[in-house]
């Protein structure tokens, strides 16, 4: 998709998210609903003792009925509808012909784990803390969007020299 369309309509989006709902976009809120809920089904003892995952449950409410559930399922369906329409849908590691599928691999994972526990840091995950922030003017968005781009510029380096 050309990049400005995207921008345009990543904007609308979000304008429309913040009508409808009162508050902007995230994917860390979804996947929370998503890991509340499974603990609710793994152990309800531990939901009730606890005050944090006992707010979720409260008026026997499940968790996934949570509207930010429901983008993060859009997000995944979207990104495999557009994969599949424009023929890019395969199942393939890419990776330097300098770096292992296994070495590949754990890259992944450990840029998986660093995000969520960035994000579990920042009480947000860059989309809602960023897009969202910078959306209704917020100094706290901007600095997130400097220092996103920053780290990303400081480490390029690092991964690159792994990667070419």
């Amino acid at each position: 998709m050309n990049p400005y369309l995207a921008g345009v309509v990543l904007g609308l989006v979000l304008l429309l998210a913040m009508y409808f709902s009162g508050r902007g976009l995230g994917a860390s809120g979804g996947l929370k609903y998503c890991i509340v809920s499974v603990v609710g089904s793994l152990s309800q003892d531990h939901v009730n003792e606890s005050t944090y995952y006992r707010n979720y449950f409260k008026d026997e409410k499940s968790p996934l009925n949570n509207w930010l559930v429901f983008e993060v399922i859009g997000i995944l369906a979207g990104g495999f509808i557009s994969g599949a329409i424009s023929g890019r849908l395969k199942l393939k590691i890419e990776r330097s012909p300098k770096i292992s599928i296994r070495k590949r691999l754990i890259f992944a994972f450990l840029g998986g784990v660093f995000f969520v526990f960035g994000a579990q840091l920042a009480r947000g995950c860059t989309s809602g803390a960023a897009l969202s922030g910078m959306a209704i003017l917020s100094t706290a968005g901007f600095v997130t969007m400097i220092a996103i781009f920053g780290s990303a510029y400081m480490f390029a380096w690092f991964f690159r020299k792994n990667w070419i």
